[in-house]
């Protein structure tokens, strides 16, 4: 019987959500056992991921990974230690986020393995499907006989996994050679009192017809009245109003809230292969032609300096 080994990806204190949406995925394998890799620095704080990882249903073991090279999440110094520990595993998988999407293909070429990225439908052990050209054409990836299967896994196409009698957590370690070419040197992050923006249930994105980073305040607003998280379309985030940590689309984030707001977002198909697994779909936009309003599920025709303001104002 296969052997999963998941990557769990978190901040140093919280288990990231889409670790339990790969754990779904890795659930439909019909594996014989499910183990959780988590990295980091010996501690408290590592303990505390891993017991969160614990009990998400279907893991068999968490595996506890402590290294002094492990204080910050590079794909440099990861990506060996991984390759080793996943002797004896059949499949490696992560999520397709920018910490899977950048760990995964290294940890595939050191295995010599061929890497699945996006993947959205398990088929079988070894077929999947994965969205190509923004999301418009499901391709059908067939993995050879004999070679294990890396892959990232496309956390808006699964619902996480509930949770289970904590399973046994179990320290494993390396003899992987730490890089000498990539360190860490600092992380930058603006303060962020919203939800995580890939994980969360409601999202509110302004694009290029809010006109300025001012007005993006009428997002903020919005967003912080329903509790969602605020998102942008790439032309917004060209146009400078927001940082592009909050782009949602192709090139962006790819989100699958219940409840998703596109304010000022004409609707490119860069910034439709994004949403497209989202619930319900709202639009408020004062050109009725916009291509968004093909998609949404209630469109708004309106100024939306004049309907922000209103709806924040009606909202209890």
């Amino acid at each position: 019987m296969a052997k999963v080994l998941v990557i769990a990806e978190h901040d140093g204190a919280k288990l990231n959500a889409g670790t339990a949406k790969v754990l779904a995925c890795a659930g439909q394998l019909g594996a014989q056992a499910i183990d959780v890799l988590v990295s980091g620095v010996d501690g408290g704080a590592l303990d505390a991921v891993c017991a969160q990882a614990a009990t998400l249903a279907g893991a068999s073991r968490v595996l506890r990974n402590a290294r002094a090279d492990n204080a910050a999440p590079l794909a440099a110094v990861l990506a060996p230690q991984i390759a080793e520990l996943a002797a004896g595993y059949d499949y490696v998988l992560g999520p397709s986020t920018t910490f899977g999407k950048d760990l995964l293909p290294r940890v595939a070429a050191l295995l010599r393995a061929p890497a699945v990225s996006d993947i959205m439908t398990v088929l079988g052990p070894r077929q999947f499907e994965r969205p190509i050209y923004a999301g418009n054409a499901i391709l059908t990836v067939t993995v050879p006989d004999g070679s294990r299967v890396v892959g990232t896994v496309r956390v808006a196409s699964y619902k996480a996994v509930g949770e289970q009698a904590p399973a046994p957590v179990e320290a494993v370690g390396t003899s992987a050679a730490a890089p000498t070419h990539t360190r860490f040197v600092e992380l930058r992050a603006g303060a962020k009192d919203r939800p995580d923006l890939q994980s969360a249930s409601k999202v509110v994105s302004g694009g290029r017809g809010v006109g300025s980073a001012e007005n993006f305040r009428l997002i903020f607003e919005l967003a912080d009245k329903l509790g969602a998280a605020a998102g942008a379309s790439r032309a917004a985030v060209d146009a400078g109003f927001v940082p592009n940590d909050m782009q949602v689309g192709q090139t962006g984030k790819v989100v699958a809230p219940e409840l998703y707001i596109a304010v000022g977002i004409s609707g490119a198909i860069q910034h439709l292969a994004g949403i497209k697994d989202a619930g319900t779909i709202v639009a408020i936009n004062k050109d009725p032609d916009a291509p968004i309003f093909e998609v949404a599920d209630i469109g708004l025709v309106a100024d939306l300096f004049e309907a922000v303001p209103a709806l924040v104002k009606a909202l209890p």
